[in-house]
């Protein structure tokens, strides 16, 4: 995604979570709520120079995937049997070969920055994903959309910060849960319904500490920890 686009999907992202828009820029995104997430590398096509991302940072020579494809459209990968004296002339070849392919790309439209992803349009600067729709500083997320610095989760739709999760809407930093919707600092929890500070609790609503409130004074303090939350 362009950054125009990533910045309104945020848009629709932090409005579904903290009922407002975006404050941030794309760079403070990153630093405030993908800081621990392991993303693609910025490195450099070896043959080209170019810019490029990779999940594989500790490679000597890189290739865009697009690139691999022009030059096998140009010059066959496969070469000519050669004789080779011992390993290290066995080496050499294999060295002149093995490019570690970058921002690989399957059945995907609209990826930018990412490395890899599968079956998904619109992501942005994300790596191992796959199904997701809308989704910006992720890894390791399937079968979502609209999700942000999610990790090793499946259905986060308008979700940030959810991790090892499922089944999550429209919430914030939910970790080892499942069945959660419209809530705040979720832990080993199961079906819950606006809750926050929650922990080890199930078939819950409008609690906040693990503490049952009245719906009037739970939105109230729900408004004040959003401020906490997006305050500097």
């Amino acid at each position: 995604m362009r950054q125009a686009q990533t910045l309104a999907v945020l848009d629709k992202i932090f409005q579904a979570v903290f009922n407002q828009s975006n404050p941030y820029d794309l760079e403070k995104v990153k630093q405030r709520f993908a800081f621990d997430i392991i993303l693609p590398t910025e490195v450099h096509d070896t043959d080209t120079g170019e810019l490029t991302y990779t999940a594989l940072p500790n490679a000597e020579k890189y290739m865009t995937e697009a690139n691999t494809h022009k030059h096998e459209q140009k010059e066959s990968w496969l070469r000519p049997k050669q004789d080779v004296k011992n390993l290290k002339e066995l080496l050499d070849l294999w060295a002149e070969i093995n490019y570690t392919t970058t921002e690989r790309v399957y059945n995907s439209e609209n990826v930018t920055a990412s490395d890899p992803i599968y079956e998904s349009v619109n992501v942005y600067n994300s790596t191992n994903c796959g199904e997701c729709k809308n989704i910006i500083y992720c890894d390791g997320t399937y079968r979502s959309e609209y999700a942000l610095a999610c990790q090793r989760s499946n259905n986060a739709n308008f979700c940030i910060r959810v991790d090892d999760s499922n089944a999550c809407t429209n919430s914030y930093n939910v970790i080892c849960s499942g069945k959660i919707s419209n809530s705040l600092f979720i832990q080993d929890c199961n079906d819950l319904h606006e809750c926050i500070f929650c922990s080890h609790i199930a078939n819950q609503e409008y609690c906040i500490a693990n503490m049952p409130f009245e719906q009037a004074e739970y939105f109230y303090l729900k408004e004040q920890i959003i401020k906490w939350i997006l305050s500097d």
